[in-house]
């Protein structure tokens, strides 16, 4: 105990003793700005297309790999739940190891093995000890793993009977089934429309060969990111680059999607449920990866809906008037697309107000935009949170991924902290106003009936709504 104390107490020396420009007056303080996380960013391509972006870290004696693949359930094509269903069984047979042969491989070297899908992307994750006697090993069985998936029947049987096991039970409650509603309403005919966990009526048809041929096809060298931080030097991260390169099946870059459309017009659907409360969720599609609003828009949503118990929608429709349990607002930018959706859960008597003051503080803020003390508010708390988001390996890691998967610049992060400093009330105004069109908005809720916009609603002298709590 006595060791832990003695060198608890050497660390904070050491990190006082760092800290020759920390603030010591209340005007430097004030003058102070989080700094923009740095990473030196180093990016390449392998022979087979693969682009790599690294990271050295010596904090850990760690290395952690993600594969970002453009494969996610956007590529499903008439088989919904194809992409979540093949990157499921990654890892449940490969070049005739058993799961259990590929479990322990893992586990007897303390590696980690793991694979993710979502809309955009299917991910394959690997964590080792940056040790060449401890991740060599791990490194071979990983490149077996991702070049030789066997995807054996037994195993598909079993997933799938997960999967549709959990769709029934998603079936026996609100949350999912408006969500899946929103999303169809929303993006219609396109790739983004339909659940990326399947239907029950698609899982049973999803064949072996159709796990194959999306794998081949989607899980391409030259289809994927290959992200890479930890404590190896770039020779040896060029190698490794290269062995998981070559393990993975040839083939280019899957086309871009066609980019996704906003309604023209208000859509309103409501699902019959027996519940206590009803969900309401309103938007959409508004953005993309690389739309030059997207800070504007980032920084106006975190006053608008984004920020918690600071945001206007939590404050005037939760804490002032006690209409909802929750409520958030928020832009999620993918490659093709991304919606804009405000999502609430109110007691069913008060579905009617908390519908009609969202609808009208929405409008409110695209007309009028935030206060300078709400942008100064919102900054100061974003350039706080951003400066945490490379705390630790796993964090960078994430970063690179969505730097590369999107074609980022490699300073996007320093970029990102400096565009957040100098946005200004007008800039979300605009932003907002081009992209978001209250009248445009799609409803969509599920309950025992379904919620109306209260006409006339009276104004409080600011201009907000003047309901009273109920």
């Amino acid at each position: 105990m006595k060791m832990i104390l003695r060198l608890a107490a050497l660390t904070g020396l050491l990190a006082l003793a760092a800290c020759t420009s920390f603030p010591h007056t209340e005007k430097a303080v004030a003058k102070a700005e989080p700094a923009a996380p740095k990473l030196d960013i180093q990016a390449w391509h392998t022979d087979g297309g693969a682009r790599v972006l690294f990271v050295h870290s010596d904090a850990l004696p760690m290395l952690d790999v993600r594969l970002v693949m453009d494969a996610g359930s956007a590529r499903d094509g008439g088989t919904p739940g194809l992409a979540s269903m093949t990157n499921a069984l990654l890892g449940e047979g490969a070049n005739g190891l058993s799961v259990d042969d590929i479990a322990r491989g893992f586990e007897d070297q303390g590696a980690n093995f793991s694979a993710s899908s979502y809309r955009d992307m299917g991910i394959i994750g690997l964590r080792t000890l940056s040790d060449p006697q401890y991740r060599d090993p791990v490194v071979d069985l990983f490149c077996r793993v991702i070049g030789q998936p066997d995807f054996p029947q037994s195993s598909l049987d079993r997933i799938r009977a997960q999967m549709m096991q959990g769709l029934r039970m998603n079936q026996q409650v609100p949350g999912p089934q408006v969500g899946d509603a929103f999303q169809a309403t929303l993006f219609g005919a396109h790739p983004y429309a339909h659940p990326s966990d399947g239907t029950l009526k698609s899982l049973p048809t999803i064949e072996r060969k159709q796990l194959t041929d999306f794998y081949q096809r989607y899980y391409a060298a030259g289809n994927a990111v290959i992200a890479l931080v930890g404590d190896i030097d770039r020779q040896q991260a060029e190698a490794l680059a290269n062995r998981i390169s070559q393990a993975l099946p040839a083939g280019p870059k899957a086309p871009a999607l066609p980019r996704a459309k906003p309604l023209a017009e208000r859509q309103v659907k409501h699902l019959n449920f027996p519940s206590s409360q009803t969900h309401i969720l309103i938007g959409n599609q508004a953005t993309w990866r690389g739309n030059p609003d997207h800070v504007a828009l980032f920084v106006g949503n975190q006053i608008l809906g984004g920020g918690g118990f600071a945001s206007i929608l939590t404050d005037e429709v939760r804490q002032k008037r006690g209409y909802v349990y929750g409520i958030t607002s928020a832009f999620q930018p993918m490659a093709a697309g991304g919606p804009f959706t405000v999502q609430l859960q109110t007691a069913n008597k008060n579905a009617d107000q908390a519908l009609t003051l969202t609808l009208n503080l929405i409008r409110q803020f695209i007309n009028d935009g935030p206060t300078e003390a709400q942008l100064q508010a919102a900054k100061t708390s974003i350039l706080g949170s951003f400066a945490l988001g490379t705390a630790d390996n796993s964090d960078i890691l994430g970063q690179l991924g969505a730097i590369g998967f999107y074609d980022l610049p490699l300073d996007y992060l320093q970029q990102f902290n400096a565009a957040v400093q100098k946005v200004t009330a007008d800039d979300i105004r605009r932003a907002f106003q081009r992209t978001v069109n209250p009248d445009d908005l799609a409803i969509v809720s599920i309950g025992p009936k379904a919620p109306h916009i209260i006409p006339d609603t009276p104004q409080d002298s600011d201009g907000k709504t003047g309901q009273q709590h109920p």
